[in-house]
């Protein structure tokens, strides 16, 4: 019986949305959520507005709030301004929120060398609670069409057969994924911590899904920093600014993430195996402790292979019995070609069943989605059927 763990931060560039599902069947799977549901006033930015959503203390808010004056920062004095700005800078020194410098030597490898302040956006910005709600109902279905997806093989080598020939990261990937259909290598445990990233069309005013990632989804512990920092700001400077602190939800993301790998971790059933990062700077070895959990923060890109041996290290890795995080599947799932083949008619419909129940987290009722597949489609795959209409109409997008 197969168990798939998923943890999905639809963060984005312009709405924030956070769900985690918990699936236990090789057919039809039941999602358990972690108890949070949030009715945001805010998406709480961070550079280019991504952050994961939690629960929120705020009220619901009206297209008209949302468009008000209120948020022109225009018209807020620049002294007081450049008072926010400096007292942000010193919370997140305090806090964490911080990055390494690329400029500065040793920066990212030595601790405590060269970091510089994340970026942030200084106050929080307004998006409507329909469209945040539309993202919290669509993450456990994308979660599914993810794990189902990835358990057909078939599909995706011949989805990515093109793709293979022309791009050499992509072929090495297919070869591992071949290599375990050959012997048959099944993932009874799989987990899965996605981003979406979306933006809201202001034309249509509809919730848009720019890509969904199956590898290295990160900014969990960042933006929940910018959530608590944003707090803050308003705790001191909300009633120059007309804003309310307690309107801005609290961002849980960094411990829910933890708890997803930890949940993996406990499926494994041993009390000895560790959880391994893989990540883009020193790996070291981890001995002889048995590895429970391999999450990659890196391997999204062809210069994290820069040898043979990195390319062993990963057919190693995902021939093992360790949880992958993101399996050899997922990871070709999260491809923007298997993007552009899901947006052709009827394969959404070959893995996502007409009807889809989600549990409501507020109310802990059955809520139904009258057509997921419809819902996917509208939301998630609209820019590959744009990028199809231009190369039928014989322009060179890819």
């Amino acid at each position: 019986m197969g168990v798939s763990l998923c943890f999905t931060t639809s963060a984005t560039y312009t709405l924030p949305s956070f769900s985690s599902s918990y699936n236990r069947s090789p057919s039809l799977s039941q999602t358990l959520f972690f108890p949070f549901c949030p009715k945001p006033l805010f998406s709480l930015n961070l550079n280019l507005n991504l952050n994961l959503m939690s629960k929120s203390k705020c009220g619901n808010v009206d297209d008209h709030t949302l468009t008000s004056s209120l948020f022109d920062y225009h018209r807020f004095d620049h002294q007081l301004l450049q008072s926010i700005a400096y007292d942000s800078l010193v919370w997140a020194s305090l806090h964490g929120l911080l990055v390494g410098h690329k400029s500065i030597q040793n920066s990212g490898t030595v601790p405590g060398v060269g970091l510089v302040h994340a970026p942030f956006a200084l106050l929080p910005n307004p998006f409507p609670e329909i469209h945040w709600k539309q993202a919290c109902h669509l993450a456990p279905l994308f979660n599914e069409l993810v794990d189902r997806v990835s358990l057909d093989g078939k599909f995706l080598q011949e989805s990515l057969s093109r793709t293979k020939k022309v791009d050499e990261f992509t072929s090495r990937l297919l070869d591992i994924h071949s290599k375990m259909l050959e012997i048959n290598k099944k993932e009874d445990i799989r987990l899965g911590l996605h981003r979406s990233d979306y933006m809201l069309d202001e034309q249509t005013n509809s919730l848009l899904q720019i890509e969904l990632n199956t590898i290295s989804s990160s900014f969990a512990g960042l933006s929940s920093l910018v959530s608590q920092l944003h707090r803050n700001t308003l705790s001191h400077y909300g009633k120059l600014l007309g804003l309310d602190s307690e309107r801005v939800p609290a961002n849980n993301s960094v411990n829910l993430f933890v708890e997803a790998l930890a949940k993996a971790w406990s499926e494994y059933n041993n009390p000895r195996a560790v959880i391994m990062f893989i990540v883009q700077a020193e790996e070291r070895n981890m001995g002889g402790q048995a590895i429970a959990v391999i999450y990659f923060r890196a391997g999204y890109t062809p210069a994290d292979f820069p040898s043979e041996s990195e390319w062993r290290a990963r057919l190693l890795m995902e021939q093992s019995s360790a949880i992958k995080c993101p399996s050899i599947s997922y990871h070709l799932v999260g491809t923007k070609k298997i993007q552009q083949e899901l947006a052709k008619p009827n394969v959404l419909e070959r893995y996502i069943s007409s009807f889809f129940a989600l549990d409501s987290c507020s109310l802990k009722t059955k809520m139904i989605l009258p057509n997921c597949v419809n819902a996917l489609r509208d939301c998630g795959v609209w820019m590959t059927q744009i990028l199809q209409e231009k190369q039928l109409k014989g322009q060179n997008y890819m």
